[in-house]
């Protein structure tokens, strides 16, 4: 069977989504982002809420302002439109302290790659990620742009608990953790920076379409980092400031 994309699926009667694909994908991505900003700045009658992912757009809206059948094909009439690429996002610099108690799993993915530690911490800081979508827990963020020599599947046996602020590698996704949280991602480093922060404004920090960088930092300045993200400050740095 062959399935045209981008396609329309229903979620329920007050949501849908708009498919441009089936895997992780910068173009996909890309898309999704584009018919994003599109309807930001259509303003489509009964539109609630978008919610970007790595290949699809779901829309939340009002059935009692709109039929949610008449949006869906409105939206989707947009997404098979051409779409203009969203202006550059913001790019963050983030500090993360690599292995040891802040990175557990950084030796062994090392070993599995036939790194050393230093070789990995290299190649990782060493990208320009994407921020692909936020999801699963309150600004966490999922990177595309990883090293494709260091994808690793996820481990057998995930841990029930991680540290907030974890710098985690799975698949071909890099992850920067917003919570505590379980997980079965590798734990490469932790970051001080506070991606989610109800008390601060703004209160999700990273962006679908944001730029980061990773910054190796010494673990002497973690208590100091850490004592000023939780008092407020971005830690973050603007590297297209």
């Amino acid at each position: 069977m062959t399935i045209r994309y981008p396609r329309l699926l229903a979620c329920g009667d007050t949501a849908f989504t708009i498919e441009f694909g089936d895997a992780i994908d910068a173009e996909f991505n890309a898309a999704v982002l584009a018919l994003d900003a599109r309807l930001a700045e259509t303003l489509l009658p009964g539109l609630v809420e978008t919610v970007p992912t790595y290949r699809s757009l779901t829309v939340h809206c009002d059935p009692v302002a709109i039929d949610p059948a008449e949006l869906g094909r409105r939206v989707l009439a947009l997404a098979r439109s051409e779409l203009t690429p969203p202006k550059p996002g913001r790019v963050w610099r983030i500090p993360v302290v690599y292995g040891g108690e802040f990175g557990i799993d950084l030796g062994a993915v090392a070993e599995r790659h036939g790194l050393s530690p230093n070789e990995v911490i290299a190649r990782h800081s060493g990208r320009d990620y994407r921020v692909a979508m936020l999801g699963f827990l309150p600004g966490y963020a999922y990177l595309s742009g990883l090293d494709p020599e260091l994808t690793l599947s996820r481990r057998p046996a995930p841990r029930p608990m991680t540290p907030a602020g974890t710098i985690s590698i799975g698949g071909v996704q890099a992850l920067v953790a917003s919570i505590a949280a379980p997980s079965g991602w590798h734990l490469l480093g932790r970051t001080p920076v506070r991606v989610f922060m109800p008390s601060r404004e703004p209160i999700f920090l990273l962006q679908p379409g944001d730029g980061v960088r990773f910054e190796p930092t010494d673990p002497d300045r973690w208590d100091a980092l850490d004592r000023a993200a939780a008092a407020g400050e971005l830690i973050a740095e603007r590297a297209d400031a």
